[in-house]
């Protein structure tokens, strides 16, 4: 497994065993949930999300697919991956994920990991049931600090404004634009705009009255002489 793979957009990391009958599938639904209401208001394919099982050798690639199959996860941009012994080592020991063996199955650390785009963790999200509102924090500060490819496109212009004007509805649980921001983006460009056309007009009468004063100017210096 190399994460390495999915750098170029924010990744949501998660830590689970296919072999839990309750906090695995728990977390997996509720983590689903969230990236369902974050991917509507973000776009699609802003993120990646990642599964990773611990458990090994049981957690194998079949068992991470019949897992996901089981919690119904649809969402094109989440994987769920099986490393080898030595990767997973290298792995816990990056994303401070711990887990002890109990005679029930593993005790572990229940949490979302917010990787950047280069890599690098951006935050840790801990419990069993994460929320839309404790990714979409981490996740708006990455994407919207994230530069635009050049040229840049009308579509990732379209795509930053709508990040820049959600908030957090905690009525419905989800993310939601918020029109005042939107108004107020949209007054800022009308002032902006009118002001550029407003000294566009003041340099062209000015650049008239000049050019309408200086053949009197030279005629009156004429006659003097």
């Amino acid at each position: 497994v190399r994460l390495s793979q999915y750098q170029g957009k924010p990744l949501l990391v998660s830590f689970i065993y296919t072999g839990c009958f309750q906090v695995c599938p728990t977390q997996t639904r509720a983590l689903y949930e969230a990236v369902k209401g974050l991917d509507r208001v973000f776009g699609e394919h802003q993120f990646n999300v990642v599964s990773i099982g611990f458990n090994q050798p049981f957690d194998s690639p079949d068992a991470m697919r019949s897992f996901a199959r089981q919690q119904r996860i649809g969402y094109r941009n989440w994987e769920f991956l099986s490393p080898g012994r030595q990767a997973l080592d290298t792995l816990t020991r990056t994303f401070g994920f711990s887990y002890v063996a109990t005679p029930a199955g593993f005790d572990h650390v229940l949490g979302v990991t917010v990787v950047d785009a280069s890599g690098r963790i951006h935050a840790q999200v801990y419990g069993d049931r994460v929320r839309a509102d404790q990714l979409g924090l981490p996740l708006r500060q990455l994407l919207t600090d994230r530069p635009v490819a050049a040229p840049a496109t009308l579509g990732a212009i379209v795509d930053r404004v709508r990040i820049l004007c959600t908030v957090y509805d905690p009525d419905t649980g989800e993310y939601r634009y918020d029109y005042k921001i939107i108004i107020e983006i949209i007054g800022g460009a009308l002032f902006f705009l009118s002001v550029i056309v407003w000294g566009a007009l003041e340099w062209r009468t000015q650049r008239r009255a000049r050019r309408s004063t200086c053949p009197s100017t030279r005629q009156a210096s004429g006659s003097t002489a």
